[in-house]
């Protein structure tokens, strides 16, 4: 009896040759300049983290209310540049602390939420805008909806939510606006919205129910470090609303592009992200290189208006000139807090324990993602390698291989700027307690 192994040895070359290519390619480094200039300007403002880690002596995180009503006016004017009729929705997942929502309530931007907990903060917050989206709505969240269908507008993710919803508006005699959204063509992630294919067909659905008033699409990409996948999206939806009926076009009022814009900074990266760390890794050899940063470029907020205007302008507005609806999270947020720790433990020069664990940001992120760690206590343009590690029971609890100052000792005062988006929302009850919001002064 015989075999044949070709199939598999031609996986297996393929398989070598794909992490052959890993092991050559080179990210972008994360330029010097960029970083000391980011470094320096909150070195600069030392002293009022300094004063605020002496009255609370204990982790927190600082809310930066200026940096977010600053975000939101250059949000808002650079897509005014470019568009005159858009709203703007402030997507809650990003940063759940109700005074990030408050501050933007108040910027004049709706809310985007993602649950019926977050339908709930958003009424107590006086919200008058509120877009309710998200996979997998059960019948209390759609009957929450429905109770404020006044200040409501829910994304329908499938046609099951579809009939649901328009049994539970109809038994409540109401008739609540809704949208439908789109399962990106280019997204790999099916578990959002309606596929292209079904769009028409669903859409006719929800105008025939009485309890749904159908007024809009929506999609979102994430990660958007160019406007590109968003952009392919648009030129998608253009090309399948092209086909629609009058009556169908009639009532599109609102297309909704999502969020997912990159803040400028870019992404900012450790060696074990790199494609090449990421091989080395598997083959289980020595990877940490403390001292080089790595970072995928974003392009610049215009970047994004602009190219969604032309895209906008080319694909849809000749067929359905309807408003356009934004739902920016982590661009508006990423500044919006910082981290102050302080270090309980030094068990070696290149080793220090802080007294706040990873907890407080909810995942493995510095692993990956590369914050500078800025010694406040002992300041310096200069950045030494060092494990900065938390006092939690796991071996992941890092949150830097290095840090800028002059050295590091027990009862110094550390900062990690900007790390308001995802990290607040994703913090867990995990051995140690959450720090503390105070607001900056």
């Amino acid at each position: 009896m015989t075999f044949d192994y070709t199939p598999h040895q031609a996986s297996t070359r393929d398989a070598l040759s794909r992490l052959e290519s890993m092991l050559r390619h080179r990210e972008k480094t994360l330029p010097g300049t960029k970083l000391r200039a980011y470094v320096e300007r909150f070195f600069n403002m030392k002293d009022v983290f300094l004063d605020l880690a002496a009255v609370h002596q204990e982790p927190l995180y600082v809310l930066d209310h200026e940096n977010l009503r600053k975000q939101a006016g250059i949000f808002k004017e650079t897509f005014a540049a470019c568009f005159t009729d858009f709203s703007c929705y402030y997507a809650m997942k990003s940063n759940s602390h109700p005074d990030v929502s408050k501050t933007l309530l108040e910027q004049g931007f709706g809310l985007d939420v993602s649950s019926g907990v977050e339908v709930e903060t958003a009424l107590s917050l006086g919200a008058s805008n509120i877009i309710f989206s998200g996979p997998g709505k059960t019948a209390k969240e759609l009957s929450l909806a429905v109770a404020n269908s006044s200040r409501v507008t829910v994304l329908m993710d499938s046609p099951g939510e579809l009939e649901r919803l328009n049994l539970l508006a109809c038994q409540a005699g109401k008739k609540i606006r809704v949208g439908l959204r789109i399962t990106p063509p280019l997204s790999p992630w099916k578990k959002f919205g309606v596929p292209m294919a079904r769009l028409g067909a669903v859409w006719k659905r929800a105008q025939e129910c009485e309890g749904l008033d159908i007024r809009g699409l929506q999609f979102h990409t994430s990660w958007n470090l160019d406007p590109s996948q968003q952009t392919k999206t648009i030129a998608a939806i253009g090309k399948e609303i092209s086909q629609w009926s009058s009556s169908m076009l009639h009532s599109l009022e609102f297309l909704d592009i999502g969020g997912g814009y990159w803040p400028q900074a870019g992404e900012w990266q450790v060696y074990p992200a790199t494609q090449a760390g990421q091989v080395q890794k598997l083959a289980g050899l020595d990877i940490q290189k403390p001292l080089e940063h790595f970072y995928a470029p974003a392009s610049p907020l215009e970047i994004f208006a602009q190219s969604l205007h032309q895209a906008l302008e080319r694909h849809i507005f000749p067929v359905a000139p309807c408003r356009v609806c934004l739902e920016p999270g982590r661009w508006l947020s990423n500044g919006a807090m910082h981290l102050l720790l302080n270090v309980v433990d030094k068990k070696d020069p290149g080793l220090v324990i802080t007294d706040a664990g990873t907890n407080a940001i909810g995942w493995e992120r510095f692993e990956m993602d590369y914050a500078p760690v800025l010694n406040l206590t002992r300041p310096s343009m200069e950045e030494k390698a060092c494990e900065i590690m938390g006092s939690l029971c796991t071996p992941h609890d890092l949150w830097g291989l290095s840090y800028w100052g002059e050295d590091i000792q027990p009862g110094d005062v550390l900062l990690i700027p900007d790390q308001g988006a995802y990290t607040y929302s994703l913090r867990q009850n995990f051995i140690k307690s959450i720090p503390r919001v105070v607001p900056m002064p």
